[in-house]
């Protein structure tokens, strides 16, 4: 899930290098995914991928999903993360960060995947964010699965990804190239 996204996408990279039978990609971004289907069929043109147009937060249409692809492996990248816009719209965030992720939390249970991956943040941490706060609450959730479950959920915290979308570098950059100043959101 969250195939296009900077981490999503650079995870879809690195498993194509180890020639899955088949790779399932989902996101919700139409244009995103469009541009990694164009860069996939260059870079990988044999892989066995198949680009689905989905959202986390619709449970039928993810039931249908796992029916159709009966996933070994589903790696979970799908969130809302930029800090600011989520503080300032709360309840996106619980939708996509909370329901979407328990969401494929329990259809991996359910269709007993090996191994669920969440991919999370450092923001987690003693969460001080609505961002963080979801993401923590989607941890805590997917951790208790793991205790009578055969599917074995991992989680993965990501720290500010350098390059990644929203990543403070592109921003300074600009601002650097503009002529400054460069935005500091916290005096230290």
């Amino acid at each position: 899930t969250g195939a296009a996204g900077s981490i999503g996408s650079e995870l879809v990279r690195q498993i194509l290098n180890y020639e899955p039978e088949q790779l399932f990609v989902l996101d919700q971004g139409e244009t995103p995914m469009y541009e990694l289907q164009l860069e996939l069929a260059l870079s990988y043109p044999k892989a066995k991928v198949e680009f689905v147009i989905g959202d986390v937060r619709q449970l039928d249409r993810m039931r249908r999903l796992m029916e159709h692809a009966q996933p070994q492996i589903v790696f979970h990248a799908a969130a809302y993360k930029h800090v600011p816009l989520m503080d300032e719209n709360p309840s996106e965030a619980v939708l996509a960060n909370v329901l979407g992720s328990k969401n494929m939390v329990d259809l991996s249970d359910e269709f007993k995947v090996e191994q669920f991956v969440l991919v999370s943040t450092d923001k987690a941490v003693n969460p001080t964010s609505v961002m963080g706060a979801t993401k923590r609450v989607a941890e805590i959730y997917a951790q208790s699965k793991n205790e009578g479950s055969t599917t074995q959920f991992i989680t993965t915290r990501f720290g500010n990804v350098l390059g990644s979308n929203g990543s403070v570098i592109p921003l300074f950059k600009k601002q650097i190239e503009e002529g400054g100043p460069l935005s500091v959101t916290h005096p230290e």
